[in-house]
C-alpha cells in the first residue's frame, strides 16, 4: 500500500509524460519520502531483530531460502517437516529437547517475520530507486552514495545467514562476534541512509546556529556507536542475566573475574563480567558526554529550533539510562530490553541530526 502511494505521488509530479519533474522541490520531497521510509523500516528491522534474539527465536529457520522462503509453511505436513529439521538443529537438541509444535511455531513466525522484513526493506529500496533513477529524479551525485546502501543491505542479508549458521553446528547459540558484527552493519547502514535524508531535508532554519566544535558532535556519534556494539557482546553472551545489581556487581565496584582469560584482549569480548562492565562504563560515559555537550551548546545557541533538538537530544539519553539500569535490575524483561534497543538507536538518529547541523 506504501508503495502504490508512493508511485501515486510520482505520478502527479509529471503529468505531461516528461521523464524529469518540472518540480524540483517536490522531486526533492519524493525522495526525502523513499529514503525517511527506508530509515522507518531499518530501524523496525533492527528493533525485530533485538525481540527475535530475546525470545530466542534466531535459530528456529534452519534453512535459507532467499525466494522460496518468503511463503511460511501452510499445511500440517509442511509445519512438522519444517518442525524436523529444527530438531536436527543443536538449539534443540541441548536446550529445547521438550519443545511441541506450538511453541515450535510461534518462535518460527519470530524469525520468519525478521526475515520477511528484510526482503520487503530490499523491494522497498530497489524498485522506487530504479523508478526514480528511470524518471530522472534522482540527482546524480547521488545515485553512487545510493548504490552503496544498496551493496551495505546486501552484505547485512549475507551476514545475517552467517551469523545463524554459526549456531546450527555445534552451539546453540550464535557466535558474539557475527551477532554484534550484524547489528553493527545494520547501525551503520542506517546511520549512513540517514545521513542522506539530512542532507535532504530543508535546514535553512539552522543556518547561523552557534554550535561547539565542529569534530564533538561526531565525536559523541562515535561513542554513542561504541556503546551499541558493545551491547551486542552483552547480548551474545547473555551478559544481562547477571550481575543484576546496580551500580556495584556482585558487591564490588569491578566485578569479580574482570581479568582472567588469555591471551588478555579476549576479555573484552567473550569474559561476561567484562563485557558487562565494559557496557556499563561506556553507557555511564556516553550520558555524561551527552548532557555536557547539550549544556554547552545550548549556551552558545541563540536558535528555539535547535534548542529543541539538544532536549531531545537530552531527553533520549535520560531515557536510554534509565532503561538500561530497569533492564538489568529486572533480570532483562523482552519489554524493556526491546525499548532500550530502540531507544539506543533513536539516541543514535538524534546524536547524527546534531552533528549534521554542526558541520553546516
Amino acid at each position: 500500500m506504501l508503495t502504490m502511494m508512493f508511485f501515486n505521488r510520482v505520478m502527479s509530479v509529471d503529468r505531461d509524460g516528461n521523464r524529469r519533474s518540472s518540480d524540483p522541490v517536490r522531486a526533492r520531497r519524493l525522495v526525502l519520502t523513499w529514503l525517511v521510509s527506508c530509515c522507518v523500516l531499518i530501524f523496525l528491522m533492527v528493533v525485530l531483530g533485538g525481540v527475535t534474539r530475546l525470545t530466542g527465536s534466531g535459530l528456529s529457520m534452519v534453512n535459507w531460502k532467499p525466494l522460496s522462503g518468503v511463503i511460511p509453511p501452510l499445511s500440517a505436513l509442511a509445519w512438522q517437516q519444517e518442525f524436523e529439521n529444527y530438531q536436527g538443529s543443536p538449539q534443540f537438541q541441548q536446550v529445547n529437547t521438550n519443545m511441541t509444535l506450538a511453541r515450535f511455531q510461534v518462535i518460527f513466525y519470530f524469525e520468519y517475520a525478521h526475515r520477511l522484513l528484510g526482503r520487503i526493506i530490499g523491494l522497498a529500496f530497489i524498485v522506487p530507486f530504479l523508478f526514480l533513477w528511470w524518471r530522472r529524479l534522482i540527482r546524480p551525485s547521488l545515485v553512487p552514495r545510493l548504490l552503496v546502501v544498496f551493496v551495505l543491505g546486501g552484505m547485512q542479508g549475507l551476514l545475517g545467514w552467517y551469523m545463524v549458521r554459526s549456531g546450527l553446528v555445534d552451539v546453540p547459540w550464535v557466535s558474539p562476534y557475527r551477532l554484534t558484527a550484524h547489528l553493527g552493519l545494520a547501525v551503520v547502514l542506517y546511520s549512513y541512509l540517514w545521513w542522506l535524508v539530512l542532507d535532504h531535508w530543508p535546514l535553512g532554519a539552522m543556518r547561523g546556529v552557534a554550535t561547539w566544535h565542529r569534530q564533538t558532535g561526531f565525536l559523541l556519534c562515535a561513542v554513542v556507536l561504541i556503546t551499541v556494539l558493545s551491547g551486542g557482546f552483552v547480548a551474545g553472551l547473555k551478559a544481562g542475566y547477571v550481575f543484576n545489581t546496580f551500580p556495584l556487581m556482585a558487591g564490588e565496584w569491578l566485578p569479580p573475574g574482570y581479568w582472567v582469560m588469555e591471551p588478555g584482549w579476549r576479555n573484552f569480548f567473550e569474559n561476561i563480567p567484562t563485557v558487562q562492565f565494559n557496557h556499563r562504563v561506556l553507557g555511564i560515559a556516553s550520558f555524561f558526554g551527552l548532557m555536557v555537550f547539550v549544556g554547552v551548546a545550548w549556551r552558545r545557541s541563540a536558535r528555539g529550533y535547535y534548542r529543541w533538538l539538544l532536549s531531545v537530544l537530552a531527553c533520549a539519553a535520560i531515557v536510554q539510562i534509565g532503561l538500561g539500569i530497569a533492564t538489568l535490575l529486572l533480570h532483562v524483561p523482552i519489554s524493556l530490553a526491546a525499548l532500550h534497543q530502540a531507544n539506543a538507536l533513536l539516541l543514535l538518529t538524534v546524536s547524527l541530526c546534531v552533528a549534521f547541523v554542526g558541520r553546516r
